[in-house]
């Protein structure tokens, strides 16, 4: 008789999900991971702060990111989403530093690779395919990884390597991405040498308690957003990155079409097409808040409707739906704008149902 053998599970994360969970349906998944960020948030601050493997591999970064030349931050999907908070931390405070799709830099970028002070790849599974060729390429360059499973081939073929510390993941990208940005910022923090752990343990908590007042308001949010044809997110800085994470969130989960854009980049295109039939969602945080105020006024003028999330306390009116969020410092927004974009994913997926089934399993790896 044939023996027959059978490989083993290829579990999210390297852990085998708790057996309650393997019944959940898609939405509430994705609501017991939403609510799961605060925590995994805290631990993750924690643990950078004062476990000493992380501060030598943060050490090791920040000494790499020394030489000449800019510091990259290289990632796809969710992951690419959360670089910006990283990279745009670097610009700021006076380095060049840029945040690129792995898929593109694979293909487009090997012959200026050895440019970069430092790369940083960014990856949750480890394991997609473009970012393992990036690692092989990138063995003899001064190559960093922040990735939250530490069972795969990436953090296997890494030697200065971050956890993201989110546990694992069966849904859309949540904690995954809050604890990615999170750990681009502290790392950015580190290379210019900035101290970040009061504004951290600060933004923790003005996250926790953004997240249950934003949830608890998620069906009149969904309500103002129903009957549009699209929903167009508009951020700038790191609050781009999270107009494209929230983007994300809103297909995959919802089905429902949405798109990203940079502020200069909406009012420039899109912004022209504006009509009745419209909903924008526009992150006014930051330096360039006013931008953002300004432009949602003039969607509004131009007959459509607007979400406008910003550190302010506004009025509601039959095209404005305000959604405040207590002001954090810059990049931090970066992971605080996109909670607007959870809530309403899950307030549309209450009433349709998900569309993204958990998975609990990794498929197959290919480009």
């Amino acid at each position: 008789m044939r023996e027959t053998t059978m490989d083993q599970p290829r579990w999210i994360g390297g852990v085998e999900p708790r057996p309650e969970l393997l019944t959940a349906t898609g939405t509430e998944i994705l609501e017991i991971e939403c609510r799961e960020q605060p925590q995994k948030l805290r631990e993750l601050i924690r643990a950078y702060f004062g476990d000493t493997e992380i501060r030598t591999a943060l050490t090791k970064l920040r000494d790499l990111s020394g030489r000449p030349g800019p510091v990259l931050f290289i990632g796809m999907g969710a992951s690419y989403c959360s670089s910006f908070s990283g990279s745009v931390l670097l610009q700021t405070h006076g380095r060049p530093s840029f945040s690129v799709d792995a898929g593109e830099w694979l293909h487009y970028a090997q012959s200026v690779w050895d440019d970069a002070a430092l790369s940083v790849l960014l990856t949750a599974s480890g394991e997609s395919a473009e970012l393992v060729a990036l690692m092989k390429a990138g063995k003899d360059r001064p190559v960093g990884l922040i990735c939250n499973n530490a069972a795969s081939t990436c953090w296997r073929l890494a030697e200065n390597r971050l956890p993201v510390l989110a546990g694992p993941e069966y849904g859309n990208a949540t904690k995954t991405y809050t604890n990615t940005a999170t750990a681009a910022i502290l790392l950015a923090s580190e290379i210019v040498e900035r101290s970040w752990h009061a504004d951290a343990e600060r933004v923790t908590d003005i996250y926790a308690s953004s997240l249950d007042r934003i949830f608890a308001g998620r069906k009149d949010l969904e309500g103002f957003c129903r009957g549009a044809a699209n929903i167009e997110i508009v951020g700038r800085g790191a609050a781009y990155g999270a107009a494209v994470m929230s983007a994300l969130t809103i297909r995959e989960i919802s089905g429902f079409r949405a798109a990203a854009h940079t502020g200069a980049g909406f009012k420039h295109g899109p912004n022209l097409d504006v009509d009745g039939t419209h909903v924008a969602i526009i992150y006014a945080l930051g330096r360039a808040a006013g931008l953002g105020v300004k432009l949602a006024d003039e969607c509004i003028w131009r007959g459509g409707k607007v979400v406008l999330v910003s550190a302010e306390d506004r009025a509601p009116a039959e095209c404005l739906f305000p959604v405040r969020l207590d002001a954090v410092p810059e990049p931090w927004e970066g992971i605080t704008a996109n909670l607007v974009a959870q809530a309403l994913t899950l307030a549309m997926v209450e009433r349709t149902g998900s569309r993204l089934p958990p998975r609990f399993q990794y498929g197959a790896m290919e480009q």
